[in-house]
């Protein structure tokens, strides 16, 4: 029985998470609407992140522009220290937090660019009805976090 984390000696759960399904499907839907992404994030998201970064210190803005598929690339140095992977989850998080709109996804990836590796978090994040006061809309932030490895 391969371990789930470090001291595992069950191999599996305890239950499912089916009560998260309903609003996790409604986020996904979302995220196939056309032209469910809004505009300019350089405007609306930018200001969020800089100030962040200000703040915080724990990440540098290194770049950020919209690319092809209409991401939102933020290229980030880590500089908090000690370069563990926790501690840069932690700080994504935060900053995710000062941007993040009532639904949200991240999902964290490793990976393996020349020079150096990177640390990546693919963010959706939007408003749904009914918790808009808005017509529903969202973006998509690739999070690049450089420095770690």
């Amino acid at each position: 029985m391969p371990p789930r984390w470090d001291g595992d000696n069950r191999g599996h759960g305890i239950g499912d998470a089916a009560q998260l399904v309903p609003g996790a499907s409604e986020l996904t839907a979302a995220f196939s609407q056309p032209a469910w992404v809004a505009e300019q994030p350089e405007i609306h998201l930018r200001p969020h992140v800089e100030a962040w970064c200000r703040r915080d210190r724990r990440l540098a803005l290194s770049d950020a522009y919209t690319d092809d598929g209409n991401a939102y690339i933020v290229d980030l140095e880590w500089l908090g220290g000690s370069p563990s992977v926790g501690e840069a989850r932690s700080a994504v998080f935060s900053l995710v937090g000062c941007f993040a709109e009532s639904a949200t996804y991240v999902r964290q990836r490793r990976v393996a660019t020349a020079p150096a590796p990177k640390l990546q978090f693919e963010v959706g994040t939007g408003e749904l009805p009914p918790d808009t006061r808005f017509e529903p809309h969202g973006h998509v932030v690739i999070i690049n976090v450089m420095g770690l490895f």
